[in-house]
């Protein structure tokens, strides 16, 4: 299936807010967050209402359902973006007009549970969108992460992803190698394995991340990838920020270090680390579906991609 790109975009385009998964939290200060992005040059049209909370939702199944197709709906958007990841996409997802989305040209933009929809959009419509920020906690943060916002303006205004980053792991011989760039939150990755929106990518270059899971679960997850024959088919496994795991003293010298030396004795594909993606503060965007180039020479990594 043949990849579609969002639209080019206007000088000042129009971004919609809203939650299809969780709530923000009661503490966040989210006029501070909105104001952020008319600061960098955004028309915000705000769906997320703190009041319609429901339960640990944005607000009820219904509601965040009508809030995403109200902002496809609306002509004056151009990005959509999810207020904050959490759960709750899952609970929708076969509900959503996937190729109403695809059919209006709208960059969508976020990471976390809302790697659930654009994973979906690339599974069924072959549509690509941008893992990249929130307005939770990206825009709201008291000082905002230059990184973060100079990578998403690059995506946004150029079309292009260009990162350098430094490995754990020297391999044998540098690598060159091209492919599909695609993946997000490695929780959902899985939870959408054997199901008609998880993409059936080959030849690509896998990026995952994730918070709070144990590195034990984190090579639980991986080990599922891999038996269910999906890591063989990629040219590159690279790894995000995967933090605020705990470990325990039966641990006994199992950490994030020795689940990576079992997992590349493991598995024949090269496994990268050091991708500044996930639930940090300094965060790449990522075009889902893109077509992207990743060098590694000794330790020294560069992914680049346009699009």
């Amino acid at each position: 299936m043949p990849i579609s790109f969002p639209k080019t975009l206007p000088t000042h385009p129009c971004i919609a807010i809203v939650a299809p998964s969780g709530a923000a939290l009661d503490e966040t200060n989210l006029d501070a967050g909105l104001q952020s992005l008319e600061n960098a040059g955004f028309k915000v049209i705000n769906y997320y209402q703190h009041a319609n909370r429901f339960e640990r939702f944005g607000a009820t199944d219904q509601q965040r359902l009508a809030q995403l197709h109200a902002a496809i709906d609306n002509d004056e958007v151009d990005i959509v973006m999810g207020i904050r990841g959490s759960y709750g996409l899952s609970r929708i997802l076969p509900d959503i007009d996937l190729q109403k989305i695809a059919n209006s040209g709208k960059w969508l933009v976020g990471y976390s549970d809302f790697n659930a929809l654009q994973l979906a959009m690339l599974a069924k419509t072959g549509t690509a969108s941008l893992c990249g920020p929130m307005l939770c906690n990206d825009f709201t943060r008291e000082v905002l992460s230059p990184f973060t916002q100079d990578q998403f303006l690059s995506a946004l205004r150029e079309r292009k992803t260009q990162l350098e980053f430094e490995s754990d792991h020297s391999f044998a011989h540098d690598l060159e190698l091209e492919g599909t760039l695609w993946g997000g939150n490695l929780a959902m990755i899985c939870h959408l394995l054997g199901t008609e929106y998880f993409p059936q990518i080959e030849g690509g270059i896998l990026f995952v991340e994730d918070i709070a899971e144990h590195p034990y679960r984190v090579e639980r997850m991986l080990l599922q990838l891999h038996m269910a024959g999906i890591l063989k088919k990629q040219k590159a496994i690279v790894l995000g920020n995967f933090s605020a795991y705990r470990l325990a003293p039966q641990d006994n010298g199992y950490d994030f270090a020795a689940m990576l030396k079992f997992l590349r004795s493991t598995i024949a594909t090269p496994v990268i680390t050091g991708l500044p993606f996930g639930h940090c503060d300094d965060k790449a965007s990522l075009m889902q579906g893109s077509h992207a180039r990743l060098r590694v020479s000794g330790t020294q990594v560069s992914l680049s991609a346009e699009y």
